[in-house]
């Protein structure tokens, strides 16, 4: 194509954001687009933005900051924001940031294609809607060229919990399941286009509600109909509430072999007290009872999970209650953040713990989630996993993959593809992956 430009994405935060920018860039790609993984090569730049992490919209600012030299050096430079920052503070950065040429929230990427050619006209487009059409039925269709063996699917997003100390339902909106049927369509075109591996997602995956042959289909119902999908050799979902895995769900990680051991299962504090203040609508001891049947179920299962410190009105007994919810639990992995006021949000209101209280406990509960993480890796040691090989490793002939738990395993044998399933005996755990060799 004589008009081919160079598109680069700059995506922060989480699955859900990486799989817009795969979308975004397949939109544009109808535009003539092709992807760089260089800015300095781009003649758009695309900075995919989420609101979760502390300092966003400030990060934001300082990343279109330092594209500035690339705007003044190439005039036709395009430059735009995406995502959660984006929906959120639209006209804001327009107005901040003279060099931004369009603003586009996650609902609206669908219009990329349409922004694209108003900017090259010299107009500046912001799009935060929540509109009334399906973003997802103006996706291209057919098997994604170019991709690995791995791929996200988003089956549902938006949230209705309103948790105390989230943006989500007001960036995202609310819960909106995807059909079935356009679901099994395009996990089709993936396995066709080479996929083995699928992880749906959602903000609140486990609550999907889907509109299928027969009425409403769960999350279960819809694994359970992946799973017949020739080819297609393992499911994984992500992110869930606890007060959304119902029993079929639970049964569903016993009994279906593709669904894989590892889940992702956010609690956020050990504290009854703190998670009322944080709207969550679940206790620590109904967390712990639903661990135990999931592990009833799946007796190999490996957890992960959230958790934020420092949120207002958090006391030292507090913390120490979710200090005894980790070692009850012991996690495989987890992710730990001391807590930072999102603007609109409920807590955003109230008295915050003091910055070194917050950063002293963060370090305690950082420090006991990192042994539980080097235990579990070292208990890895001497088993046999199943490695789904994803792409060359650092080293020379060596090649990496997840095994069923999703740890990194990098092993050197010049038999390897990429894409191909093997079973590897670990020998060594490092500090975020394990090494093995294949049987």
């Amino acid at each position: 194509m004589a008009d081919t430009r160079k598109l680069f994405i700059k995506t922060y935060g989480c699955q859900m954001n990486v799989y817009d920018s795969e979308r975004m860039a397949e939109a544009l790609g109808a535009s003539g687009y092709t992807m760089t993984d260089r800015a300095d090569d781009a003649d758009m730049i695309l900075l995919n933005t989420c609101h979760i992490r502390e300092k966003a919209a400030e990060k934001v600012y300082s990343e279109l900051g330092r594209l500035k030299p690339l705007k003044i050096a190439n005039p036709d430079l395009k430059i735009g924001v995406a995502g959660c920052v984006a929906q959120a503070e639209g006209e804001e950065i327009m107005r901040r940031q003279p060099l931004v040429d369009l603003v586009v929230g996650p609902q609206t990427y669908h219009r990329l294609p349409a922004m694209e050619k108003a900017v090259r006209d010299g107009a500046r487009a912001v799009d935060t809607d929540f509109p009334e059409e399906d973003k997802f039925d103006h996706l291209p269709k057919g098997p994604r060229a170019g991709r690995g063996p791995s791929a996200f699917l988003t089956v549902q997003e938006g949230c209705d919990k309103f948790c105390a100390f989230c943006v989500v339902p007001y960036t995202r909106g609310a819960e909106v399941s995807r059909p079935v049927e356009r679901i099994l369509s395009e996990a089709r075109d993936l396995v066709e286009g080479g996929v083995r591996e699928i992880t749906l997602l959602g903000q609140n995956v486990n609550a999907y509600h889907g509109a299928g042959a027969g009425g409403t289909w769960t999350l279960a119902r819809l694994i359970r109909e992946l799973a017949r999908i020739d080819g297609l050799a393992r499911i994984r979902f992500t992110t869930s509430h606890p007060n959304d895995m119902d029993d079929d769900l639970i049964a569903a990680h016993g009994d279906e072999p593709k669904l894989m051991p590892y889940l992702h299962l956010p609690v956020q504090s050990g504290s009854d007290r703190i998670l009322k203040a944080m709207n969550r609508k679940h206790t620590a001891e109904s967390y712990l009872r639903l661990v135990e049947r999931l592990r009833l179920a799946r007796p190999d299962l490996l957890l992960s999970g959230d958790f934020i410190v420092g949120f207002p009105g958090e006391t030292d007994q507090d913390f120490e209650d979710t200090m005894t919810l980790v070692r009850q639990v012991g996690y495989g992995q987890a992710y730990s953040f001391k807590y930072s006021a999102r603007p609109g949000t409920p807590a955003a209101e109230r008295a915050a713990v003091p910055d070194d209280v917050a950063g002293d406990r963060l370090q305690r509960l950082q420090a006991l989630l990192l042994d539980q993480q080097r235990a579990t890796q070292n208990s890895m040691i001497g088993r046999d996993v199943h490695v789904l090989f994803e792409k060359p490793g650092r080293d020379v002939g060596q090649m990496t993959g997840k095994s069923e738990y999703l740890h990194a395993v990098h092993v050197t044998d010049p038999r390897i593809e990429k894409g191909q399933i093997a079973r590897v005996r670990i020998t060594r755990s490092e500090s975020n992956s394990l090494g093995g060799v294949v049987l």
